[in-house]
């Protein structure tokens, strides 16, 4: 039987591919106003960032899934699969991988899942899991995608353009990053994710220059096999970015995507982020 493909909410993967390929997402939890919502279950991201962006809101916090979410799930798809893979957000980042590990625990069904600590987030999450998704509708093997994922987790690149660090900080996910915050008016800062935790890279002095260095840093991976784009709160901006990257990846198809409210919590509006997964060889040559 076909290899099923577990992740979560923050891989902000569009409807559309999720639904073609398959995979189950099991949504982190976002308090907002004093409410608790599921990402992109009961809170759209168009709700999310209105509330986000209305002067005097709380600043929102988020959960990961309970154990029992993941039992659940489990569960439900151990009646049509025997094998699972189950592929999450950095455990630096969240709890949701140890989540799910502890809701494995108590699936009585006979079925084998093994568990993939992503390093990454967003859509660099994302891309890891379409690669596993797809490797799974041609018929590989549950080593054989395991072994693949885990290969690419070095080779999988996120950056991001943020306009304030204000959520970041807030948020208390700043990692390494809070050594922008003292940044002056205008400046942009270019953050990456490396071994599982926001890393600052450098800051720009206006948002055109952060996005044409940004578009720098994507040439300068060379051959990629995946790549992706998100966006926050502004789609035609993500639009335009994504026809600048498309020269430096021709062949392939560029996924476009929105952030969700997890991720949004953090990033916060008119984020612009892109992920890559390189080409093995590429990767070999660097």
């Amino acid at each position: 039987m076909t290899v099923r493909v577990v992740t979560d909410s923050t891989a902000d993967l569009p409807d559309d591919v999720v639904s073609r390929l398959g995979i189950a997402v099991v949504p982190l939890h976002v308090i907002l106003g004093g409410e608790v919502f599921d990402d992109g279950v009961t809170i759209s991201s168009d709700e999310f960032y209105r509330r986000l962006t209305t002067p005097g809101i709380a600043v929102p916090t988020t959960a990961s899934p309970s154990a029992k979410q993941f039992t659940e799930l489990y569960e439900t798809l151990a009646q049509e699969t025997s094998q699972i893979v189950s592929i999450h957000i950095s455990t630096r980042l969240s709890a949701t991988y140890a989540a799910a590990r502890i809701g494995q625990r108590a699936v009585h069904a006979q079925c084998r899942i093994s568990f993939i600590d992503s390093l990454s987030a967003s859509i660099g999450l994302g891309l890891l899991v379409i690669q596993a998704a797809t490797m799974a509708r041609e018929g590989a093997s549950l080593e054989d995608i395991v072994r693949v994922t885990r290969a690419s987790i070095p080779r999988t690149a996120f950056f991001g353009v943020l306009d304030t660090l204000e959520y970041l900080n807030k948020g208390g996910r700043i990692g390494r990053a809070a050594a922008f915050l003292e940044s002056k008016l205008n400046v942009r800062p270019i953050l990456c994710l490396r071994d599982g935790v926001v890393h600052p890279i450098e800051r720009v002095l206006g948002r055109e220059e952060a996005l044409n260095r940004l578009c720098m840093i994507v040439r300068d991976l060379g051959v990629m096999s995946h790549l992706a784009v998100a966006y926050t709160t502004d789609q035609s901006e993500m639009e335009q970015f994504a026809t600048r990257l498309s020269q430096y990846f021709p062949t392939g198809e560029m996924v476009r995507s929105r952030c969700g409210a997890t991720l949004g919590t953090y990033l916060g509006p008119r984020a612009l982020c892109v992920a890559a997964i390189r080409s093995p060889d590429n990767a070999a040559s660097a």
